[in-house]
């Protein structure tokens, strides 16, 4: 069973424990692009709760787009903005320190394409977690499928797909003020528990 996914920018914790538990997945970069889902946004807590951040892309209004063909706009300074606020939330954070300079190379390298953006966010986070899950890219929309598909059912304003494993608790610097914030970033595991964000996408 190979799941279809839309490509996302950093993407979820949710994600990565979905990618944990299969050795491929792929990534359809032919299905139409849609607003305010994961392909352009992921959440960070910051000290004032939930920080989404959003990357601008070139719109052809009243065309659809398939993903392939989705520009990034750089008409903002966006990775500046990004890295700032990764900066400013995770500050405090353990293990910050390791996974700066990676996220900060990956914002700072020009993508002229979101579906590249998007990709090379997903390989950081694979790099990150040791995960070895192949990733298979179709230009063209994927009509059929073995597995799930989970493209229009993994939103981030809809609840988690019963496919997908529920988050667990982890310790994040600013559960003291809001509580545990669930559905966040790969970057917000990462930078709060370092080593361990391996066992917990594992779990």
């Amino acid at each position: 069973m190979v799941p279809v996914l839309s490509a996302f920018y950093f993407g979820s914790v949710a994600h990565y424990r979905l990618l944990a538990r299969h050795p491929r997945v792929i990534i359809d970069a032919g299905e139409h692009y849609e607003r305010q889902s994961h392909r352009t946004r992921t959440a960070i807590t910051g000290p004032n709760g939930r920080q989404d951040l959003v990357v601008p892309i070139v719109r052809r209004p009243g065309h659809k787009m398939p993903m392939r063909e989705v520009a990034v706009s750089y008409a903002e300074t966006w990775p500046q903005q990004h890295l700032h606020a990764v900066r400013s939330a995770y500050g405090k954070a353990p293990w910050t320190v390791h996974f700066l300079d990676d996220i900060a190379g990956v914002l700072m390298q020009r993508h002229d394409r979101l579906i590249d953006l998007d990709l090379a966010t997903l390989r950081l986070g694979l790099k990150w977690l040791g995960l070895a899950t192949a990733i298979e890219v179709r230009d063209e929309y994927v009509e059929r499928c073995a597995g799930p598909d989970l493209r229009l059912r993994l939103h981030p304003k809809k609840p988690l797909p019963p496919e997908m494993p529920a988050p667990i608790p982890y310790a994040q610097v600013f559960a003291d003020r809001h509580g545990f914030m669930p559905r966040m970033s790969v970057i917000d595991l990462v930078c709060n528990c370092g080593p361990e964000a391996k066992r917990i996408v594992r779990a």
